[in-house]
């Protein structure tokens, strides 16, 4: 057995597993932790707990947090509304898998915990598939180049997202398939499609992969048909049912060059492809040095072994095109979320690529023995320079500083310099703080982006400048509580323009609702603003902030 106490004593290749897993584990713990507490996580956190607070009241995907980003809002300028559904916008059931854990420990913490704990255990679910091919030390190494990997870390130190289930669910649909054991097989496809609505594009190269490689033809069509056929039933029929965001705002945000009008379905686009394939290899090539970094940043830790492993391609290939071919630069960020959806293909098809060198040695090998001969793949060599590209990968995730998780070491521009010492975010965090408790558990909110996460357990919450949205009576109401961070904003503004245009434009709304008196303010402490409606401005707090602003 995998954890027997004499594997375990004989087996130091899986000590070291286990080791750098717990490793892996306990510093992505301590960072995103850390991340979350000194208020530097953000907005995809609230959304995500907030999801999983209104599903834990039975209120399932319900999310004001989402609704302020649904096309309704955004394009039609309706207001947000609590009973909105985020199905419309990403369909998610998968999450309710871990619906359970949280209701026990309900926080936006129990879903980083989550995350960290699935990225850890997919790591050695890996090993244990690269232990059906190879020997302990060569699937050791591949699992260590797991979690070195930019495409995994990164992801890891951010805000919660659903595809941090991707690499547990694939690396054990592959275990699955490579033990013929098929009935856990279609329980981990099923699961993966309920990932997100197009996490059966990964899933389809796992049926190319079968039926190319004509191990399970049979196994492989079934896979396609289904995937295929669920994408399209999904974002054709049933999430149209909760909202129009799939074809009217998030089809036409990364697909948009493929379509002709101001909407359109995935079918539309399929259509837009197909007919217009200049336009599609103009997207799979540029821009040309950010896809060539991109996909090298994917191979390094692995040696770059999948750029010629077959296998890697047939799995990968299929979400590395939709990023390839979508718009935006999020989409070829290796530190984002995205990326994690080619990594469970590149490391099956290295494993694969291993296996093979390894079966061509030993029947070299044996053509001039006449006894048994046991090859290592691995030369000495080669085994140095991939240690030094894992070395490599481990420098370039911290030092990009992804999701600026490590803000406190690193600054995040150097011209003009913005750099937030720990001490320094900390006594801001100390200061203003105490606002947080003047705000009641139910009580209606909005709030900057950075303290989303930290009064997102409730019905009715939204991010400022937003401050109107559609209560469960039908309603449209103005929240009781409005909480501004201009401290931080102002600290970033100086080289980033997003921050800039949001301190300009959330100072001159509080300027618009004091103004008219239908907010109050109430406390102001180190650049944070609490506002109350239906109150009358304390002299003290307005001097306060007034001489805030005039010194920024």
């Amino acid at each position: 057995m995998f954890l027997s106490w004499q594997n375990w004593q004989k087996n130091s290749a899986l000590r070291w597993v286990v080791g750098v897993a717990i490793a892996f584990f306990f510093m992505g713990l301590g960072l995103t932790l850390h991340r979350y507490f000194s208020f530097y996580a953000s907005y995809d956190q609230g959304i995500f707990n907030q999801v999983f607070w209104n599903s834990a009241q039975g209120r399932l995907f319900q999310s004001s947090l989402s609704s302020a980003l649904s096309t309704n809002v955004v394009h039609q300028g309706e207001f947000p509304d609590v009973s909105y559904h985020r199905l419309g916008q990403h369909f998610t059931p998968a999450l309710l898998l871990w619906l359970p854990v949280y209701s026990l420990f309900p926080s936006p913490v129990t879903l980083t915990v989550l995350q960290v704990s699935l990225i850890t255990l997919a790591g050695l679910v890996l090993y244990l598939l690269g232990r059906q091919y190879l020997e302990p030390p060569l699937a050791a190494l591949i699992t260590v180049s797991f979690y070195a990997a930019n495409a995994v870390i990164g992801p890891t130190l951010s805000n919660f997202h659903d595809i941090c289930q991707i690499p547990l669910f694939m690396f054990s649909l592959l275990l699955a398939m490579e033990k013929r054991w098929w009935l856990p097989f279609w329980i981990f496809a099923f699961l993966i499609l309920m990932v997100r609505e197009d996490s059966g594009i990964i899933l389809f190269g796992v049926g190319v992969y079968l039926i190319l490689s004509k191990r399970y033809p049979v196994q492989g069509v079934l896979v396609c048909l289904l995937s295929f056929g669920y994408i399209l039933a999904l974002t054709n029929i049933i999430m149209p049912l909760f909202s129009a965001d799939i074809s009217e705002r998030f089809m036409m945000e990364r697909f948009g060059q493929y379509a002709d009008g101001e909407e359109a379905s995935t079918l539309e686009i399929l259509w837009g492809i197909v007919s217009n394939p200049g336009r599609l290899i103009i997207e799979l090539f540029t821009p040309f040095w950010g896809t060539l970094k991109y996909l090298l940043g994917q191979w390094l830790p692995l040696a770059f072994i999948p750029a010629i492993a077959p296998a890697s391609w047939m799995i990968a290939g299929f979400p590395l095109l939709k990023l390839l071919m979508a718009k935006g630069q999020s989409v070829l960020s290796i530190t984002i979320r995205y990326a994690l959806t080619v990594v469970p293909g590149l490391f099956y098809g290295t494993i694969l690529w291993w296996a093979n060198r390894q079966q061509r040695l030993t029947k070299q090998a044996e053509l001039n023995s006449e006894t048994p001969v046991k090859v290592s793949p691995l030369s000495p060599k080669f085994k140095r320079f991939w240690l030094f590209c894992i070395g490599l990968s481990l420098f370039f995730s911290f030092t990009s500083n992804p999701n600026r998780t490590l803000y406190f070491i690193i600054p995040d521009s150097v011209e003009p310099w913005v750099y937030v010492p720990l001490t320094t975010q900390w006594s801001h965090v100390a200061q203003f703080r105490p606002l947080l408790s003047e705000i009641p558990s139910d009580a209606s909110v909005a709030t900057t982006t950075y303290i989303v996460p930290h009064l997102s357990s409730r019905r009715e919450i939204l991010r400022f400048p937003l401050y109107q949205l559609r209560n469960d009576a039908g309603e449209v109401i103005s929240v009781e509580y409005i909480l501004a961070d201009l401290w931080q904003l102002q600290k970033y503004g100086v080289a980033f323009s997003g921050d800039r245009d949001a301190f300009k434009e959330i100072t001159q709304k509080i300027q618009e609702l004091t103004a008219s008196q239908e907010y109050g303010m109430i406390d102001f402490r180190d650049g944070v603003i609490l506002l109350k409606k239906g109150v009358r401005s304390e002299a003290e707090v307005v001097k306060n902030y007034t001489s805030f602003l005039t010194s920024s």
